[in-house]
């Protein structure tokens, strides 16, 4: 895999210094103040008490701890508890959980036809012919990477674990219900009201299996929805699939929930998790940007150095990691400036980006196999992010303008289908208290109900978080196949054999010519524009090429190999 990596230097440069808020300077002599929560990550090399004497000499208490990476939950009253943390040499930083304010529903990437309805009313999917599960044939990304045909050789065992890092997992779904690890699940992501909403329940820790955001239901159902007859099935329909709620119901992912989600996944000797997000509150985590206040700089090098100790420990655990590239059309190896972080806490402002010293976390954190997203059409998605320096592979993400001057442009059938809890739906207005779906939504939102009278929803999305759980699924499948009896489930596969097969396996994908790919004629502006970089072996829109399910069951594996 070409990716950028952490070095010692830009992480070391962390080791004394502790995070404020965001944008709020505040006085080393600054009165005590209300409770507020921090997440406090100690130096490398420090043991757990004398991180936890720190602690408490700078004002606060710690209420949970994850030993394992060196990370602490801590609560104090003190508005000067960062500032007098920074002075204390076996301390990281400590960042204040805050957010202010709250995502809109309708994410404007992965939401793209139901915020342009007009153009989709009326169109339907194709019939791809008579498939497993009633709606397969509208599964086009299943097609492109031959998981039809690998399931006849391989369609997962069930000792095989994939973590869902998300929103959640709507177990009641009867397409994920079969494959739910209720015993192995967590929720780490308790609701925050400022930016959830009300919580639904008195702890604001919402039960395993559910999901009141419907993005970690939508993966899931991609990753291994079950071959059951009914709904649709997934890349490894017979997997397991593990809730591991590190996002929050309105799609914020922080990073308390986030490391702690990583570390329990490694602990429980997890084969695979799938992350199809960013880390926020910034899009780009750097180490030194001078547009940032010194405050928000020791917060980010707080950020990098959590994420890779997280990162680290589950691979050093079995676990493989896989991530989205990110739905902001640019080449990660030549970032824009970044003009919507931070994206809580504080308003935003236009940060130019380094890319020696900035990175996209956790897609550009140490072992994780970066993903680009394609259309029906196989060309990149005006969205995806792409780039040589972090790009592994591709796969089907969806691309709702896709089939310019055919048809298909500007159809759902273009997009990705998949699970979704009907809640969700309710909100969003797709599907009435009844749970009927509402005019205008048949060509968009589906429904299948069992003979017992279970139902289940389905709908359109689109994105590299939509890819991601694609090659999740592939994945699964190649630690199915090719594992053997070893680890805490009896079963496993080395994380870098995983990810040598997978692409070695994958399908070359040349860069289309001209290079240059302008998306004018979809209706984009010059600012999509992208260049594809590369040779047919490995380029910057597809990697190693797009994951193939079949070749990966059907070929064996060489140990060692690069491909």
């Amino acid at each position: 895999m070409v990716s950028k990596r952490f070095t010692v230097g830009a992480v070391a440069a962390a080791a004394s210094l502790a995070l404020t808020v965001t944008g709020l300077g505040i006085p080393a002599n600054a009165a005590p103040s209300d409770t507020r929560t921090f997440t406090v990550l100690a130096e490398s090399g420090v043991s757990t008490d004398a991180a936890i004497a720190a602690i408490t000499a700078a004002g606060g208490t710690v209420v949970a701890r994850t030993d394992d990476v060196g990370l602490f939950q801590v609560t104090s009253d003190r508005a000067d508890f960062a500032s007098r943390a920074t002075a204390a040499g076996a301390l990281v930083g400590a960042a204040e959980e805050k957010a202010i304010g709250r995502k809109p529903k309708l994410d404007r990437v992965e939401q793209e036809h139901l915020l342009a309805a007009a153009a989709t009313k009326g169109k339907a999917a194709k019939n791809n012919g008579k498939k497993m599960d009633p709606l397969d044939d509208k599964l086009w990304g299943l097609d492109m990477i031959r998981a039809d045909k690998a399931r006849k050789i391989e369609p997962g065992d069930r000792r095989v674990t994939v973590g869902i890092l998300d929103t959640g997992v709507d177990a009641s779904q009867p397409d994920l219900a079969p494959n739910f690890n209720w015993a192995l699940s967590r929720n780490f992501a308790p609701d925050i009201p400022e930016v959830d909403g009300p919580c639904e329940v008195a702890s604001c820790l919402d039960p395993v299996g559910t999901d009141d955001g419907g993005h970690g239901t939508h993966v899931a159902g991609t990753i291994g929805a079950a071959a059951n007859g009914f709904g649709l099935s997934g890349v490894a329909p017979n997997v397991s699939l593990v809730e591991l709620k590190g996002g929050q119901d309105s799609g914020y992912f922080f990073l308390n929930p986030v490391v702690n989600a990583l570390v329990h996944a490694g602990r429980s000797g997890l084969d695979v998790v799938n992350m199809s997000f960013y880390v926020d509150p910034w899009l780009y985590n750097c180490t030194a940007n001078p547009a940032d206040s010194p405050e928000a700089q020791a917060e980010q090098r707080t950020v990098i150095e959590a994420m890779k100790r997280a990162l680290n420990f589950a691979h050093r655990k079995g676990v493989t990691l896989v991530g989205s590239l990110g739905n902001n059309h640019e080449d990660l190896g030549a970032p824009r400036t970044d003009v919507s972080s931070p994206d809580y806490g504080a308003d935003p402002y236009p940060r130019p980006i380094d890319n020696a010293t900035c990175w996209d976390l956790p897609v550009e954190g140490p072992h994780v196999i970066g993903v680009s997203a394609v259309g029906p059409s196989g060309k990149k998605s005006d969205y995806s992010n792409y780039g040589t320096e972090q790009i592994s592979v591709a796969a089907p993400g969806g691309w709702f303008r896709d089939g310019f001057g055919t048809d298909t442009y500007r159809t759902d059938a273009n997009m990705i289908l998949s699970t979704y809890p009907k809640k969700v739906l309710q909100e969003e207005g797709s599907v009435d208290e009844n749970g009927n779906i509402v005019a205008g939504f048949e060509n968009s939102v589906f429904k299948q109900c069992t003979a017992k009278g279970e139902c289940g929803y389905y709908t359109y999305l689109q994105g590299t978080s939509m890819a991601s759980p694609h090659v999740s699924g592939v994945a699964a499948l190649i630690v199915s196949k090719h594992g053997k009896k070893e680890g805490r489930n009896g079963y496993g596969m080395a994380p870098n054999l995983v990810e040598q097969h997978l692409y070695r396996t994958a399908a070359e994908h040349a860069c289309p010519e001209p290079r240059l790919q302008s998306y004018t004629n979809e209706g984009r502006s010059a600012e999509f524009d992208a260049y594809c970089a590369g040779s047919l072996n490995f380029n910057g829109f597809y990697g190693y090429g797009i994951v193939d399910a079949y070749a990966a069951v059907k070929t064996p594996v060489k140990p060692n190999v690069r491909p």
